[in-house]
């Protein structure tokens, strides 16, 4: 016969270096009792407390680059930004002071870039080694990519540093995205330049192009670059 927990002194136990959330136990005269939340008999003489499991790599809230492509979408057309290819985006850089805000990584830009332009990266190399970044790091590992990036979080920050909110500004990535729809992509695509740009008008930019075709197509097109030593 099993004895209440009321007749019987008991104690708590749990794995040493368990996490927060780990299943406790608590003695008693049992000889085998059964963990139900488990699915396997306990030790003799020990019975089961429930308690709360967390993972520790529990994902973070989403960010606003990380919102539905479909809703960054919605803001970018309702803010009216607009779209230019790469030879009106040079007549407006070098004829209406625009500046074209470059968001790829630090190493491409130095690789590659029109002339005067900025670059604050809008994604980053994983720096941290919380359990959370370690598992989004296995993850870019099962697909073969050794250099993981997460979103940087200085971005808006390192902008408003450069530049004022009024300023001209053309966003340009690698490929570029679009806004425009097509029969196969109907809400058009997004990529880290639409991002930015969404974000920019988010944070009171009021003058935010995009570089329809990205700098992939401005260097196909011979366009003026320069490179970092």
């Amino acid at each position: 016969m099993l004895t209440s927990a009321a007749a019987t002194p008991a104690f708590s136990r749990t794995a040493a270096g368990a996490s927060p959330g780990t299943p406790s136990w608590t003695s008693s005269s049992s000889s085998s009792l059964y963990c139900p939340s488990h699915g396997f008999p306990t030790a003799a003489g020990l019975t089961h407390r429930p308690l709360r499991i967390r993972c520790a790599a529990t994902k973070q809230a989403k960010t606003p680059a990380e919102e539905d492509w479909k809703v960054k979408r919605e803001v970018l057309l309702e803010k009216r930004v607009r779209s230019v290819d790469v030879k009106e985006a040079l007549r407006l850089q070098k004829e209406n002071g625009f500046v074209i805000l470059d968001v790829r990584p630090e190493a491409e830009f130095k690789e590659g870039h029109p002339p005067g332009a900025i670059n604050v990266q809008i994604y980053r190399l994983i720096k941290e080694w919380t359990p959370w970044d370690i598992a989004r790091r296995a993850a870019f590992l099962f697909f073969g990519i050794l250099a993981g990036t997460e979103e940087n979080p200085e971005f808006m920050q390192t902008v408003e540093a450069k530049l004022e909110k009024d300023a001209k500004i053309i966003v340009a990535c690698s490929s570029a995205g679009t806004m425009k729809p097509s029969q196969n992509l109907p809400e058009g695509q997004q990529s880290r330049s639409l991002i930015a740009a969404y974000l920019l008008v988010l944070n009171g930019y009021t003058n935010v192009f995009h570089l329809e075709g990205g700098l992939y197509q401005w260097f196909k097109e011979e366009l003026p670059s320069v490179a970092d030593e």
